[in-house]
């Protein structure tokens, strides 16, 4: 009953008008970013986090939680009107929603996608009301040592996951570490990696990282890209509205891919690739007419629309409760409550309820917006695919550019910004992933910390981390993310084709 009382207190200032304009702006500006293809709610949120700096924080993040779930909702209007998905959760999306587009039913297509993004996101939000606090009170009863080897497992298991290969996101984790290393240690005092720059004392601010890795070098790569001619956007001819038929063959696998998404989401490297390619395997499995499935299967936009999702809710889990960001849109909120100077983790449920229980219930406020959003408007939407790309990349380097100014009004983090985004450009050149820069730029410190007191209260003792059951734990899981799948590639049985 706690949790209930605690979520129409939510509601309560979820409903205030301020926060109702925040919600609509937030899932209106995240539709129509996915709607974009190559942009993102990573991107997107980067953007304005030199702009709401000075808004109040519960608005805020409400903002940022309707532009990641916007985001969820517009990439299946792409996918399927276009066949070029805005990023990889929603490949599956595309293989059976345009080719059920051209075959004249992509009302159909996006009615089940955006039907199926609401139960899903609805089931995912009741799953995070649900799930912080436990998650909380079990974490309560981590110590410095339990901490630092749960960190140490975050850090292999996201930067293995984000990149192509682990080595390349190892290296992209440390250096957001060196990043977060520069400045005046808390600890001793010493200054670090400064340079002899006064600029630098207080280390570099993590917005400016965030501008200058997910706007400023994600819009030089995409602006570099080849452009081939104008791609044809198919036209919705037949009616949204769903058929008898189409509700009878949809719901189950709205609800298999709800309880899909939202686990693994919530893992230290679900991610929404996973439960999407699992959730279309799934209903090809099960349906009773598999013949459909690669010309234009209902269930394969359904199923794997609510798993993408429900996928996205369980990102907020750890990342509220635990303080560890298992995306790229996490790691970028996760720089945002540093930007407010609140620490996400087992301590925010009592330090900031009103912050947490606001946001949660601004979501199934934010999924009843976009319902009704995304079907009536879908032309609207389309009609974004329209905008020129230099008007578009332009634009949000300007944007990028005067925002970030506006925080210190200091030309080192304007000349930061773009070194920061050409690092960025050349990581997604040569293949690096860039969230495991923000991720290791804001847990490393902490990590360090922690390490430090494990030391400090073992007397230098490295047996504090061995002799703690749960410290053990998470210290041997890590071991085997790191080394397991190199060994599995290298030992698992070969099939007689491969032989």
């Amino acid at each position: 009953m706690d949790t209930l009382a605690q979520l129409l207190q939510g509601f309560a200032i979820a409903l205030t008008p301020i926060n109702l304009m925040w919600c609509l702006v937030g899932v209106a500006v995240g539709t129509a970013i996915g709607v974009l293809p190559g942009l993102g709610p990573a991107l997107t949120i980067a953007l304005l986090l030199p702009i709401t700096t000075k808004v109040d924080p519960t608005a805020a993040f409400i903002l940022f939680a309707g532009i990641y779930y916007g985001a969820m909702y517009g990439g299946s209007t792409t996918s399927i009107l276009l066949n070029t998905p805005g990023e990889s959760a929603t490949i599956v999306t595309s293989l059976e929603g345009n080719k059920m587009a051209k075959r004249g039913r992509a009302g159909a297509a996006l009615a089940t996608a955006a039907i199926g993004s609401f139960v899903a996101g609805t089931i995912g939000t009741i799953g995070i009301t649900f799930m912080a606090e436990p998650v909380v009170a079990f974490a309560l009863k981590f110590g410095p040592a339990e901490y630092f080897s749960l960190m140490m497992l975050s850090f292999v298991t996201v930067a293995a996951v984000l990149g192509g290969s682990a080595v390349r996101g190892m290296t992209a984790l440390f250096v957001g570490m060196f990043l977060g290393m520069i400045g005046v240690d808390n600890q001793s005092g010493q200054l670090r990696f400064t340079f002899g720059l006064t600029e630098l004392y207080d280390g570099i601010n993590v917005i400016i990282v965030a501008v200058g890795l997910f706007a400023i070098g994600e819009t030089l790569w995409l602006a570099a890209q080849p452009k081939g001619g104008p791609e044809e956007v198919i036209k919705v001819t037949d009616s949204v509205m769903m058929s008898k038929e189409d509700w009878k063959r949809s719901w189950k696998p709205w609800l298999r891919g709800s309880f899909i998404g939202f686990p693994i989401g919530a893992m230290p490297a679900g991610g929404a690739e996973i439960p999407t390619f699992l959730s279309y395997s799934l209903e090809k499995k099960l349906s009773t007419k598999p013949e459909e499935f690669g010309h234009g299967a209902i269930e394969g936009v359904a199923g794997p629309e609510a798993a993408n999702n429900a996928s996205a809710a369980g990102v907020l889990v750890p990342m509220l409760a635990l303080g560890l960001p298992t995306s790229a849109t996490a790691a970028i909120m996760l720089s945002a409550f540093q930007s407010y100077g609140i620490n996400p983790g087992p301590q925010l449920l009592q330090t900031n309820p009103q912050l947490v229980w606001g946001l949660i219930a601004s979501l199934y406020i934010g999924n009843v917006m976009l319902l009704v959003l995304n079907l009536p408007l879908v032309g609207l939407w389309v009609k974004m695919l329209k905008i020129p790309a230099p008007l578009l990349y332009g634009g949000i380097l300007i944007f990028a550019t005067v925002g970030s100014y506006g925080i210190s009004r200091s030309v080192v983090d304007l000349v930061l910004l773009y070194l920061v985004g050409i690092m960025g450009f050349l990581m997604r050149k040569f293949d690096f992933p860039t969230a495991p820069v923000i991720i290791g730029m804001i847990l490393g410190p902490l990590a360090e910390m922690n390490f430090r007191q494990a030391m400090t209260i073992s007397q230098g003792s490295w047996w504090i981390f061995i002799e703690k059951p749960l410290s053990l734990t998470l210290l041997v899981l890590t071991v085997v993310a790191l080394v397991g799948p190199a060994l599995w590639a290298k030992f698992r049985p070969r099939t007689t084709q491969e032989a």
